[in-house]
């Protein structure tokens, strides 16, 4: 209990003197203003921009394996020359890959897509969108966020029927001013039902698919209107994907099981190559994490100079405030005051000061992510709001300790005569 009220008391001590000098208390706390402002703006981007790139490559799906010819990484010593040789993942394959794979999977799915396509519904038209054929599974292994309508049915799938779901800027310019549902439209001279929008979108900080310019429709239709590849560079190459369980840690036993069943179904030899890639999210995700790691470092290390001087400044004004006090201290201390009390006072009173600047630069951030972004959006987490307060805690303490030791030692008798 007397702990307790001494340290109220220490704290009261602080707050007076902070008041007391007022304009040099704001002088004061401007270095670490700046100096948290730096740092916690430097996390607060790398943050934002860390998440809208991966927001932006959200296309790639979570705990899905990738089949197809060409890896996403290159590396090894394969020749790269092989790469051109080896086939392209097929509707056979993909079949078989859904008959003989065991449980260890959510779902299955083929699909394959081209750009630079121009849909249209009487007078009016969009260009630039993409055209992407589907299996049935390809909202298991993809978001397929739909809004207004519904997803394709395994009947429509099989049958390959005349259906699409668009995006919404395709809806919103084929259809302006009523719903896309159950509306026709053309693409590559063929008839298309729309039974479904998808959620919009907006910009994306990397140039990556969108869904607002993307329409799904089932494989087989794609099929017929494109010419799938066989192998080579020409035509549009189908990819394969299977889901992962949340149960299969690193998706191990799925891809040691996919790998198998490959070469079988592709009859290779023990001794063979593998003819085809096996491309994991986590390639793209690891290469994300460890790029803006870099860049976090190098930003703190930026701003940890600005809040040094700012450390430096507090360090200074509390050494004049020991001085300037040191009558008071010396009465303090013949009343009986303990040299803790002491201490804390002025230990105290440091902390106060970049706690206060250290909230002040917090709010300078705050206010930025007040300003409306389209392409990349910049937010403040609370793990940053907490690093910023730690951050001004720590450099009080550390600005703080030397003067506060040296008013606490001090002589009572020679403290009273000081001038």
């Amino acid at each position: 209990m007397k702990a307790l009220r001494l340290t109220l008391e220490s704290f009261r001590f602080a707050w007076q003197a902070l008041k007391s000098n007022l304009l040099r208390t704001i002088l004061s706390l401007l270095g670490v203003t700046v100096g948290i402002f730096a740092i916690i703006a430097v996390f607060a981007v790398v943050d934002s921009l860390e998440s809208n790139v991966r927001q932006s490559m959200s296309f790639v799906g979570d705990k899905v394996i990738y089949v197809a010819k060409w890896p996403w990484a290159f590396g090894g010593n394969y020749p790269w020359w092989k790469y051109f040789n080896r086939p392209v993942p097929t509707v056979r394959e993909y079949r078989l890959l859904e008959q003989n794979l065991s449980a260890n999977n959510k779902g299955v799915a083929i699909f394959a897509a081209t750009g630079g396509n121009t849909l249209k519904a009487g007078s009016n038209s969009v260009a630039d969108c993409a055209l992407q054929g589907v299996s049935f599974d390809f909202r298991v292994v993809s978001d397929v966020p739909i809004t207004e309508g519904r997803y394709f049915t395994a009947q429509e799938i099989e049958a390959a029927r005349p259906v699409a779901i668009v995006g919404y800027d395709i809806a919103a310019n084929l259809f302006p001013g009523r719903s896309a549902i159950g509306q026709e439209f053309k693409a590559k001279g063929l008839r298309f039902i729309v039974i479904g929008v998808m959620q919009k979108e907006g910009k994306k900080l990397l140039d990556t698919p969108s869904n607002d310019t993307n329409c799904l429709i089932p494989f087989g239709a794609f099929s017929k209107m494109f010419a799938l590849s066989t192998g080579g560079m020409s035509g549009v190459m189908p990819t394969i994907a299977v889901k992962g369980t949340d149960t299969d840690s690193g998706l191990l036993d799925l891809e040691a099981e996919l790998q198998g069943t490959m070469r079988n179904i592709r009859g290779l030899k023990p001794k063979e190559d593998d003819n085809f890639a096996l491309n994991r999210p986590e390639m793209l995700a690891n290469a994300i994490t460890q790029l803006f790691s870099v860049i976090g470092i190098a930003g703190a290390v930026i701003g940890s100079f600005a809040i040094l001087v700012g450390g430096f400044g507090i360090a200074n004004i509390m050494f004049v405030s020991v001085k300037e006090r040191t009558n008071i201290i010396g009465i303090q201390k013949s009343l009986g005051a303990k040299n803790y009390f002491i201490l804390f006072q002025f230990l105290f009173e440091a902390i106060f000061l970049c706690l206060i600047g250290g909230a002040a630069g917090i709010l300078l951030v705050w206010l930025i992510t007040m300003i409306p972004q389209d392409a990349m959006p910049i937010f403040l987490s609370a793990k940053n709001i907490a690093l910023g307060l730690t951050v001004s805690v720590v450099i009080g303490m550390l600005a703080g300790i030397i003067p506060a030791v040296l008013a606490a030692n001090m002589d009572p008798v020679l403290a009273i005569r000081a001038k």
